[in-house]
């Protein structure tokens, strides 16, 4: 808060601006920005290995290995994000909670399930109940970041696997010629050879996950949607010392602006990996250098 915020009334146009954009619950909003990032630079990679391990599944010569991969994809694939989101942020929650419960509470004689209720004892509670505010914000958004993860994996999964089938078999048997093992020929050849057929998915992967953060409004954690809302609202002098009328436009429109520059700059990030793995490729993009130079 600047030093002459002490009388809102009093302030000119511009001023008054400049101390209501600083207002505690403006910071909040700012910090929900650095959660958007955070969720994004944790959620990409968790996902990516989620996704290349149901893939690797996917394509595995064990059956039952094989349905468990492909079964996870069509799974997630088949049911809407949304309920999945509401779904496993449930269900991880229980889950956790079970397994605390049956370590702290074994003696435990009550049913866990108790009608609609889940009811476990007050040790195996996550977050306990005395734990401090930001143990439980944290405790939040870890849940988030892992459904994020659980969903955002089945995707990239799909796109991994349509990779690894796309390396020319050629490649796969000229391995197999000069001796190599199927561990060798799948992490020397396959691996690295699938990255330029699975970038352009990944990259549309990570606009629709950049497009999906607002979710985290929906499982509650006050993101940038969260306080758009809350600050756009109209708010009268009686209670606060800023009062105005429906902003909500004004936030949303920041909103849209934002998420615009962002996906932007992802998208220059992007071309310019997509140029450097092509370079030398049998692929369209490799081509395309070679008539170029």
């Amino acid at each position: 808060m600047f030093s002459f915020c002490t009388d809102p009334s009093a302030l000119a146009d511009l001023a008054w601006m400049a101390c209501y954009l600083a207002t505690g619950k403006h910071m909040s909003l700012y910090w929900s920005v650095g959660t958007v990032l955070l969720l994004l630079a944790i959620t990409a990679p968790t996902a990516l290995l989620f996704g290349f391990f149901g893939a690797t599944a996917a394509r595995s010569r064990i059956a039952p290995l094989s349905w468990l991969g492909k079964g996870y994809v069509a799974i997630v694939r088949g049911v809407p994000d949304i309920a999945f989101f509401l779904f496993f942020v449930i269900a991880l929650d229980q889950l956790f909670e079970w397994v605390r419960h049956e370590i702290k509470c074994p003696d435990w004689d009550q049913p866990i399930r108790q009608g609609n209720d889940f009811v476990v004892c007050a040790e195996a509670k996550l977050p306990l109940g005395n734990a401090a505010q930001w143990v439980h914000e944290t405790y939040g958004f870890f849940l988030a970041v892992l459904t994020f993860a659980i969903v955002f994996g089945a995707f990239a999964a799909n796109v991994l696997y349509g990779a690894m089938r796309a390396v020319p078999r050629a490649q796969i048997e000229t391995a197999e010629a000069y001796g190599m093992s199927p561990r060798q020929t799948f992490w020397r050849i396959l691996v690295p050879q699938m990255w330029v057929f699975a970038l352009p998915g990944l990259s549309n992967l990570w606009m629709v996950l950049i497009k999906a953060t607002p979710l985290l409004f929906l499982l509650g954690i006050e993101d940038i949607v969260y306080w758009a809302r809350e600050l756009g609202g109209s708010k009268t002098p009686r209670f606060t010392e800023y009062p105005h009328g429906d902003w909500r436009m004004w936030y949303f429109l920041a909103l849209l602006v934002f998420y615009l520059a962002f996906t932007r700059v992802s998208e220059i990030v992007l071309d310019r990996v997509m140029a450097r793995l092509t370079k030398g490729q049998a692929t369209m993009g490799g081509d395309a250098q070679r008539k170029a130079a």
